[in-house]
């Protein structure tokens, strides 16, 4: 006797689209943020300590940058590595 699964069997959630669980988390942190001093605040808490900036640059910034780029390569993708290295300018007179 076969098994008869239901027609949406295996379909899940379509590529791309957010779980919704994801979603409602999302939605909360942001509007903690903004209630905390939004983009205002985080612009001076950075400013506020060195390793503040550092952190934004090395752990918050880069969950902004895309994790892979479409080429025109075969199959028209490819994986890059993206490198950010903060550099500091000496602030000394001479």
């Amino acid at each position: 006797m076969a098994d008869i699964k239901p027609p949406a069997a295996g379909r899940g959630r379509p590529k791309g689209s957010p779980n919704k669980t994801t979603l409602i988390a999302k939605e909360a942190i942001a509007l903690a943020a903004e209630s905390l001093g939004g983009t205002k605040r985080l612009v001076a808490w950075a400013k506020e300590d060195e390793k503040n900036e550092a952190a934004f640059w090395t752990t918050i910034y880069p969950k902004l940058l895309p994790l892979q780029v479409n080429g025109p390569g075969e199959e028209g993708e490819h994986i890059h590595k993206v490198v950010r290295e903060i550099v500091r300018p000496s602030h000394t007179n001479g």
